[in-house]
């Protein structure tokens, strides 16, 4: 067979890291990474830092430089923490556009191999197919039929045929897409010297919209700021004019100010999604696109191919069925097949592409090879000079073979019912090779047609049934069903996801997967059958189907569509270039990461690396934890901020001695910001997480039940705090140590409220039990700052505590207590309301 490809080895492996190593990756102009440098300037613009440096420009003014330099010391703590945590959201994010990038097709040693887009260098062999986007410029070697987009760079519509040769139309561009056909071409040049490249920044990727979570923590920020600033100016007049000290009512405001601003809020919002990204891909599940996290939760239909899905995608042939005769490939010895089984064979594979890369055509291959001779293999002189695709009018796929004698031999391979229309096969024939797909099709094996035709010179009709066919046989192939699928089917009906398999085989071979796999399979619908119904019809009949078969590409949008209509969110996966509208139609589009196209990856928010049905349900399940966990942290942010708010306050409004500095601030600050960015995110998921009906898809991440249990836990602390306060007030206490005791028991309250709010339906001594180690980890670092604010000498100073006497710290502790008892009336109260929402 003289494709011009069997000779072709591609670069070898050590020459082309070599090549990468000379020239670097193969990449476009892109915005600047977030270095630290440039991390440290967005730090030093934050509301928070440069309210310490006003704090510290006070205490300057006042005369009172080591509070002014312990608040700077303060300050470069925080900056070296903010950094880290930035910096290490950063990574993630670089290593997930890593494995998000443009995938390639290359021949290296003589094999096939996809590598990332970026690896690909000059003198690469590509392989060109349709849907793939093309990585890098480059010269034609073979064309077959190929007709590229080139829009990203002409502005042009319309597709451009592409041919071998010297002038414009053998060359193809980085950016373009494989429309039809296919071809292998020689890359000339990578990176910044393609033409892409040289139109630069020009095609820096766009702002997106925010997402509605990003919305609602955003209104949330505001609500908090514009509160903040008017309270503490309010504090600031207050304070000035009736105790006639203008930068004290200054600290005052600032201190105020510090402990309201809800900072955390859109940090915590960052580190969850990109952390939660990071997550998914260890599931073998790549966010392209991080608001879907927050969509994954409230999935309530899945959509998902048969094949390589629910399929081990290992497809090996198991029967041919001729005309009167019959054969299972396992039995076939070593001797010579007979002739009608070798014609099924060699056709099938000149239908098939010379160097495949679909599972399928593998299958013929590989059978061809272990059963045909060689003189029905090789093919020396054939040339290939004619395609016809596979489409929605002919579900077949035709190849037309020139021999050295000058004939011509056409092969088609494709749906039994298309490939039976091309032969004209009559009535009876047509009732027999029913009879024969709906045998081989009920014990789950995918069944192809194969035919033959001769046809003498040149031009070639239009479509594929200009030519006169004749009827060779069946091929059934088995696909295995992958060991997971039953459980993870079981998971979803648990989880209230409505699983649904959609296949383009016979309904036969759907039934039989969909029973192995647990799916509901008495009623099928076929795309004829989805064709004949109404837009209405539609969306009333998806209510009780779970099995479509014989569906084309286009009729998944009308599909994702019904399912919208029902008010479902739906996630969909899809592979090929027809997928693209109902990937995007979809809440969740999910394109496969193994035998999935560009195009298809580019219309998905999600790409399954390994191409299996459990990682999708993984994926729920990862969803599902991280937006619970968020909400905790959402929570536990508010509840934290209510007391040292209500400190900063209570003693202006009665005169008394201030409790909280900028410095007692930025010590909570610096017990908050990893308790709601690291504890919370690290939290394993509930129990019942998956036992759950999906969340709702217009819930909001702090309605007024949360915000209320939120206020709940806050006004517990503060409650216990304030009688601290003035407890040891009435006791006769020295400001300092009254000071030192409230902050003491907002610190120890504060600890607590991390632990009871890492879950509502787990108390605390459950808590404590169920393993989170960045929850010890901040509990004790910050038990001993405590401890050595309050005792070492030192630090007394800087803090402005004394040691607070036996009956002070015994209340102290007591008020702490009594602060875990109150979160955990609470939280009961909160899991018999939610108990009675429900019913």
């Amino acid at each position: 067979m003289n494709t011009d490809t069997a000779d072709v080895r591609g670069l070898s492996g050590s020459e082309a890291a070599s090549r990468l190593r000379q020239s670097g990756y193969n990449e476009l102009p892109s915005k600047d990474r977030r270095t630290v440098l440039r991390i440290m300037l967005e730090v030093v613009r934050e509301p928070m830092f440069l309210l310490l440096l006003a704090a510290g420009s006070v205490y300057l003014l006042l005369g009172d430089p080591d509070d002014a330099l312990m608040l700077l010391g303060f300050v470069f703590v925080s900056m070296a923490i903010t950094i880290f945590q930035e910096r290490k959201t950063e990574r993630v994010l670089e290593a997930l556009r890593d494995l998000s990038s443009p995938r390639a097709l290359v021949i290296r040693d003589g094999d096939q191999i996809r590598i990332p887009g970026r690896e690909v260098v000059v003198g690469d062999l590509l392989v060109l197919e349709e849907g793939d986007r093309i990585a890098a410029d480059g010269v034609l070697r073979e064309s077959h039929d190929l007709l590229v987009d080139e829009s990203l760079l002409t502005g042009e519509s319309f597709a451009v045929s592409k041919k071998t040769g010297e002038d414009e139309a053998g060359r193809v561009f980085s950016g373009s897409v494989v429309v039809q056909g296919g071809g292998l071409a020689w890359v000339t040049a990578i990176g910044a010297a393609t033409e892409i490249g040289k139109i630069g920044r020009a095609l820096q990727e766009l702002e997106t919209a925010k997402s509605p979570l990003q919305s609602e923590i955003g209104t949330l920020v505001k609500r908090f700021a514009w509160i903040g600033v008017v309270v503490s100016a309010l504090v600031f007049v207050l304070f000035g004019a009736i105790r006639q000290d203008w930068f004290g009512g200054l600290l005052a405001g600032i201190t105020l100010a510090m402990s309201m601003l809800p900072e955390e809020f859109t940090v915590v919002l960052t580190v969850f999604m990109a952390l939660g990204a990071w997550r998914l891909s260890r599931s073998q599940v790549l966010a392209r696109r991080t608001p879907v996290i927050e969509t994954l939760g409230a999935a309530t239909v899945l959509c998902v191919d048969k094949t390589g899905t629910l399929t081990q995608n290992r497809m090996s042939v198991q029967e041919v069925v001729a005309p009167g005769q019959k054969w299972e490939i396992a039995a076939q010895s070593s001797a010579t097949p007979e002739p009608a089984l070798q014609d099924v064979l060699e056709y099938a594979v000149l239908a098939s592409e010379s160097l495949p890369f679909d599972p399928m055509e593998k299958a013929f291959h590989r059978c061809a090879a272990e059963l045909l001779p060689p003189e029905r293999l090789s093919h020396d002189g054939w040339e290939f000079v004619h395609e016809y695709p596979l489409t929605a009018e002919c579900m077949a796929m035709t190849h037309v073979w020139r021999t050295p004698d000058g004939r011509h031999v056409v092969a088609t391979k494709g749906a039994p019912e298309a490939v039976a229309r091309l032969c004209r096969l009559g009535r009876a024939e047509s009732a027999q090779m029913l009879q024969q797909v709906q045998g081989l099709a009920s014990h789950g094996m995918r069944v192809l047609a194969v035919a033959r035709a001769a046809h003498d010179g040149e031009p070639w009709p239009e479509q594929p049934g200009g030519f006169g066919f004749e009827w060779l046989g069946l091929v059934g192939l088995a696909d295995p069903l992958r060991a997971s699928v039953s459980g993870a089917v079981r998971a979803c009906h648990q989880a209230g996801v409505q699983v649904v398999m959609i296949t383009g085989d016979y309904p036969a071979t759907a039934q039989a997967i969909a029973r192995q796999a647990g799916l509901p399979h008495e009623r099928i619908m076929t795309g004829n059958q989805l064709d004949a119904l109404s837009d209405a019809q539609l969306q009333q009949s998806v209510r009780e189907h779970h099995v479509y078969a014989r569906i084309l590409p286009q009729q998944k949008l009308r599909l994702v569509n019904a399912f919208r209509g029902n008010g479902q969110v739906v996630a969909m996966t899809g592979d090929g270039v027809n997928d693209a509208p109902a990937l995007k139609a979809a809440h969740i589009g999910i394109s496969m990461g193994q035998r999935g196209t560009d195009v298809a990856r580019e219309a998905s928010s999600l790409v399954l690396l390994n191409d299996d049905f459990g990682s999708i349900v993984e994926a729920i399940r990862v969803g599902r934890r991280i937006y619970d966990n968020l909400r905790k942290a959402m929570i536990y942010i508010v509840a934290v901020h209510l007391p040292i708010a209500g400190m900063s306050l209570l003693p202006l409004l009665f005169g008394a001695p201030l409790v909280l500095a900028p410095v007692h601030i930025v010590f909570l600050e610096m017990v908050i910001n990893p308790a709601c960015s690291i504890v919370f995110e690290a939290e394993h998921a509930e129990r019942d997480i998956m036992r759950r009906p999906p969340r709702r898809p217009h819930e909001r991440l702090l309605d007024r039940r949360t915000m209320g249990l939120a206020l709940l836990y806050g006004a517990g602390l503060l409650a216990a705090a304030a009688a601290v306060y003035f407890g040891a007030l009435a006791r006769g206490s020295d400001a300092a140590q009254v000071r030192a005791a409230t902050f003491a028991c907002l610190v120890l309250g504060n600890l607590s409220l991390i632990v009871a709010s890492r879950s509502v339906g787990s108390s605390i001594i459950e808590l404590i039990r169920i393993p989170n180690a960045a929850q010890w980890s901040v509990l004790a670092g910050a038990a001993l700052a405590l401890a050595a604010a309050v005792y070492a000498p030192a630090l007394r100073g800087v803090f402005h505590f004394a040691v607070p006497g036996a009956e002070t710290m015994a209340s102290t502790v007591f008020a702490a207590v009594a602060a875990v008892a109150w979160f955990e009336a609470i939280k009961r109260a909160y899991r018999k309301s939610a108990a009675r929402v429900k019913r």
